[in-house]
Formats: C-alpha cells, structure tokens, sequence
C-alpha cells in the first residue's frame, strides 16, 4: 500500500523526534532508522521510489548485511524523505535541502528545454535541436538546470531506446548553412581534446563554462551546415564526445543535479545518429558511472549490462572489460560480494585479452593503473580493507610534478580510507594530506565527496594527536575548507 504524501510527513515527523533515532543517525545506522520508518508504515518499496535508493540496498541496511559509508546514500536518503534540519546535521549533511518528490508545494512546470533534453529524440534533425537547445540553456541559467532532480526513468528510456530504437541518420546536404568538411570535424575534435586535458588536470570546474561557450558557437555551426553521410556521421559522433565530454565536467561539478543526465542522454542520441556504436555504449558505461555515484545502483548496473549487450560481438576487450567494472562498482555499493567477485573476474579476464592498438581513442587510458585503481574502489566498499590499499596503491599516480590528475586524486583517497578502515590511522591521515598538497588546483565537487567522506571516516577515529595534527594541516587545503563546509551544488 502506497502512502499518500501527508501520511508520509507525519511519519517522517514521529520518527525524526526519536532519540534512538536521533543516536542511529550520529552512529550513521541507516538500517536502523529503516526499521523505524517501516514501524510506523513506510514501506521499502515506497521509501525506494522517494529516495532513488534500490529497495535491496534498503533491506541489506535493515538486516545489518551492508552497512552504508557513503555521503551519496546519506544525502539521497535524506533528501528523499525531507527529513527535518537537526536530522540532516547528525548525518553530517547541509542543512538546508530541496524538497522531497511529491512533498514539496507545488512548484511551477520545468521550463521546456529541461522537459526536452531528457527525451530520447528519434531524429538526428530532433537530437541536433535539442542539443543545442541544451547547450543555450545552460550558457542562460545554469543554475535552473542543476536544481533539477535525477529522473531514473529518463535513464532507463534512453537505454532502452538506444538498445532497440534506432535515431534515423543525419539528413544529406540541406540547404543553408556552411559546407562541412572532415577538416572542419578534425579541428572541432582537436579542440575538445584540449578541454578533456583540462578536465583531467584541473577538474570540471575549472573548464566547463567554457567549452559550453565553445559548442554553442562551432557546434550550432558545424550541425547547422551542409555535408554528405560519411562527414555527416564523423560530425555528430564528434559532436556526441564533446557532449559526453560536457556531461562529465557537468558531473563533476555538480554530481548529483540534472544537468549532466541530460548531456548524457542527449550525447547518446548524437552517438546513435552517427552510427557510433561504440561510443553509445560508452556513454550508458558513463550514465551507470553517476547513478552509482548518487546511489541509484540499481539503475547503475541496468545500465552496464545495456552497455554490454548493445555491443556483444563489436566491442574491444578492453570496452568490455570497462562495462563489467561499471557493473562491479555498482553492485559493491549495493553489498553483493558476490556479484561484484564475479564481474571483476569478468573484467580481468577481458582485460588480459586487449590489444591497444585496436580501441577507440577515448577509452586507451583504461590501462592496467585504472584498473587496479577501479578494484581499490569495488573492495573499498566491500570492507575489504588490506585488499583495497593494495590495489588502490597501483592506481594512484605520483604526487611529484604536473602530472598527478583528478583520477589520481580519486584512487588516493580510496587508498586514505582503505588505510583508515584497516585500523592504520596515521597511514590514512598521511595519504590524505598527499592527495590535498598535490590535488589543491582541481576543482571538483566529486574530489568534495571523496574528502567529505574520508572526513566522516576520521571522525569516528579517537581524538588522537594524529588527527588533531591531520586537522591542522589539511586546514591549509583549499579542497579541504570546502569540505567541511556544508554541502553546495557547485564546488569552486
């Protein structure tokens, strides 16, 4: 039975005011406070569908079967129910949030451009528009966009459309326009490249601005000229990066807001217009990326599977091997050990057979240090602690020079946390302060959420002289400050 929205506020009310409730959010004791709730009447099944959290997830939290450390789960819990202010501090989240779905007042209807870009367009005409729209849009008000919430439907249409329904290819030589020619598409690639260095090196937002600005005048120009079927696909395959390239920086600035699914979706509309099967399926790889991320792991790992049946018999190994990580590292955050054991064997065993030579471009980073840096990730949040210090310490870079880059910074403190969690304070509290000193020019919100946690972590450590020494030096890390600020949209 399905609650109406004003039951639920009650219950929401009775259960917050509890102090044993209050005591399991300072111990973070989610399933606990999942117990309450169905207690008093609030299914799983109805919390799920108000939070974004799969209904397993839940009922592992509840049995005490996984226990969640992630600030995405948190915040998505939180959020999804409306729990009061005082609440929302204990789990150390900010304290001001948007409504819950369906328990807010009521709000005025999305602007039209933000109701589109979450439409799978059937034509490339329709995904050349929207696009564009999009790109318009956010130079406009950005902030509107990000307020939006994540619509897991959205994801699944995509996919789903993407799996079985074809975009019919660009139209041939209209009239108007600029004559495009593989020059022309050459340059524009090249371009964007510049920008995903950048991205690399200095996070999402440092650059994202700025190529939007970019796109909104090539790339209108570029899907607005004249060209042939061969220039056609090469241009909106291009196209389709650049806006992956987009969503990703969107991503990172703003993980858990609407912007980024809809360059996400609108980039695999693009992909699937220039017959770039490859690239679709990288993106869905992307899309099942920030779902784990904002704790929708089931979807996350729908999406993987989709990304590897859409490409059964055409993807490289080292793309397969890709999309069975994705699907491990969404079922680790769910706490199937098992699942997760046998998808990473799936991914080695894809890994060992890649020849180089034969990928895409964009997926040659994916090297034996990614991968590593991948299963610190999944035995991370499997509470495989010696396990995931192992790999994590293959995984991150070197802290010396110019070349440590935000992937590295990810890989660090999963290394921090792995060492915090195998009982080596000091250890985790000296990576820590590695990954600040040579991650201190990147600006990314997703670097925030590594540091937020790690920050939780350490707070259940005793007051020991580590810490308090941990603390005095970390205080001079710009990513730091922010941090232990409360959590904002966008991280400067």
């Amino acid at each position: 039975m399905v609650l109406p929205i004003s039951e639920v506020r009650r219950i929401v009310e009775r259960v917050c005011a509890r102090q044993d409730v209050l005591d399991a959010c300072a111990e973070r004791d989610l399933g606990y406070v999942v117990a309450v709730f169905e207690k008093h009447g609030l299914r799983q099944v109805q919390m799920a569908s108000l939070t974004g959290l799969h209904q397993v997830q839940l009922s592992n939290y509840k049995t005490g079967k996984h226990r969640p450390k992630e600030y995405s789960v948190f915040a998505a819990f939180a959020d999804g129910l409306g729990v009061p202010a005082a609440v929302r501090q204990t789990l150390g989240l900010d304290a001001s949030a948007p409504d819950a779905p369906g328990m807010s007042v009521p709000q005025p209807r999305p602007a039209p451009v933000a109701e589109m870009s979450l439409e799978y367009p059937g034509t490339a005409v329709q995904a050349a528009k929207n696009v564009v729209s999009l790109w318009r849009a956010d130079l406009a008000d950005q902030t509107a966009l990000i307020r939006g919430r994540i619509d897991s439907g959205a994801w699944k249409d995509a996919s789903l459309r993407w799996l079985v329904d074809p975009v019919s290819p660009p139209e041939t030589d209209l009239a108007g326009g600029v004559r495009v020619g593989i020059g022309d598409v050459e340059r524009f690639r090249v371009t964007v490249e510049a920008f995903r260095q950048l991205d690399d090196r200095f996070g999402g937002g440092h650059a994202r601005q700025a190529l939007i600005q970019y796109l909104n005048a090539d790339g209108d120009r570029l899907l607005s000229g004249r060209y042939g079927e061969t220039i056609g696909n090469a241009l909106f395959s291009s196209v389709a990066e650049a806006t992956l390239l987009a969503a990703w920086m969107s991503y990172d600035s703003a993980p858990r807001s609407a912007l980024a699914q809809r360059y996400f979706i609108q980039a695999l509309a693009l992909a699937q217009a220039g017959a770039d099967r490859l690239l679709g399926a990288s993106i869905l790889d992307a899309m099942s990326h920030q779902a784990t991320h904002t704790g929708r792991v089931g979807e996350a790992a729908s999406l993987a599977r989709a990304a590897r049946t859409g490409t059964a018999g055409i993807a490289t190994p080292t793309l397969t091997a890709h999309f069975h990580m994705m699907e491990a590292r969404a079922l680790a955050r769910l706490g199937d050990a098992r699942g997760c054991d046998r998808a990473l064997a799936e991914a080695v065993r894809e890994f060992d057979r890649r020849r180089p030579d034969e990928d895409p471009a964009w997926i040659r980073y994916f090297d034996e240090s990614e991968l590593a840096a991948e299963f610190g990730h999944c035995l991370r949040d499997l509470g495989r602690a010696s396990d995931a210090a192992q790999y994590a310490s293959r995984g991150a870079g070197t802290a010396d020079g110019g070349g440590f880059v935000r992937s590295d910074f990810f890989a660090t403190m999963v290394l921090a946390d792995a060492h915090l969690a195998a009982g080596d304070l000091e250890e985790g509290c000296a990576t820590a302060l590695t990954a600040l000193r040579a991650g201190d020019l990147i600006r990314s919100a997703r670097c925030v959420n590594y540091l937020r946690e790690f920050r939780q972590h350490l707070a259940r450590a005793a007051d020991a002289t580590v810490v308090t020494d941990f603390h005095e030096q970390a205080r001079e890390s710009r990513l730091w400050r922010i941090a232990s600020r409360p959590d904002k949209a966008i991280a400067q």
